[in-house]
């Protein structure tokens, strides 16, 4: 009698030492550790196979070779990075490579399991400060657009969907403040303004801040729009993914 394949686990690290951070295993105690090469077979769909660049080697060329193993299913398997040192240009380059997530080696338990939950959920990890650079371009983009193209009218009747505490944390972020800035420029915490994101996303029907700062810059659809999914198309183009900011 044949025996059916051990399934993989739900939390592959791939490391070039094939060992794991103590922060890793904090997160998943259950996830498996192993070399780059060493990719099982066959590979659950419900995996995360989270890939520790080697910094002596090319980010993009580890996650081609990865991609390209047998056990990744023609490279459709969500691939998150992790980078002692992560810098935004090579974020960039991993999102155009077909990583879901890009994020800090030596992030905490709690960001790396909710980084797991954002993916898992069918989204794109993007940090912060790569955030503000995308929120700032996108005003910036909006703006050099013709005036037939922009709807002022269609921002302001959303802005009076809000409370006025809402709307003063909405125009901060579409200004490409981030949940701090706008903390110490409306004289509140920072927990306070996460509270407020979260009621204002609902209210507007805004997937992410990226979204929403194109509803509150006068782009016309509450839905998916020309202008963000060039943003996911050219950082995934493996398929569909919403933007989620990191922290």
């Amino acid at each position: 009698m044949t025996s059916r394949p051990r399934p993989s686990p739900r939390h592959l690290f791939l490391a070039p030492a094939g060992q794991a951070l103590p922060r890793w295993l904090e997160a998943f105690p259950g996830a498996t550790v192993a070399m780059p090469g060493q990719l099982p077979r066959p590979l659950a769909d419900d995996t995360l196979v989270w890939l520790h660049l080697d910094s002596s080697a090319s980010a993009v060329a580890q996650v081609v070779a990865l991609m390209a193993a047998p056990g990744a299913k023609g490279g459709n398997v969500a691939v998150i990075a992790l980078a002692n040192r992560p810098q935004d240009d090579e974020a960039l380059a991993m999102y155009s490579a077909g990583c879901r997530g890009y994020c800090n080696a030596h992030s905490t338990a709690a960001n790396l399991r909710r980084i797991a939950r954002v993916v898992r959920d069918g989204g794109l990890w993007i940090g912060s400060e790569l955030m503000q650079r995308l929120l700032v371009a996108t005003k910036a983009a909006l703006a050099r657009l013709p005036e037939g193209l922009q709807d002022v009218d269609a921002g302001a009747a959303r802005l009076a969907l809000l409370s006025s505490r809402e709307r003063e944390v909405a125009e901060s972020i579409a200004q490409g403040c981030s949940n701090k800035e706008a903390a110490r420029r409306l004289a509140i915490t920072e927990r306070t303004v996460k509270a407020h994101v979260g009621s204002i996303l609902a209210k507007l029907q805004a997937r992410d801040r990226l979204h929403l700062v194109l509803l509150l810059n006068g782009h016309r659809s509450p839905h998916a729009t020309a202008t963000d999914d060039l943003v996911v198309k050219v950082a995934t183009p493996k398929g569909r993914a919403n933007i989620q900011p990191g922290t």
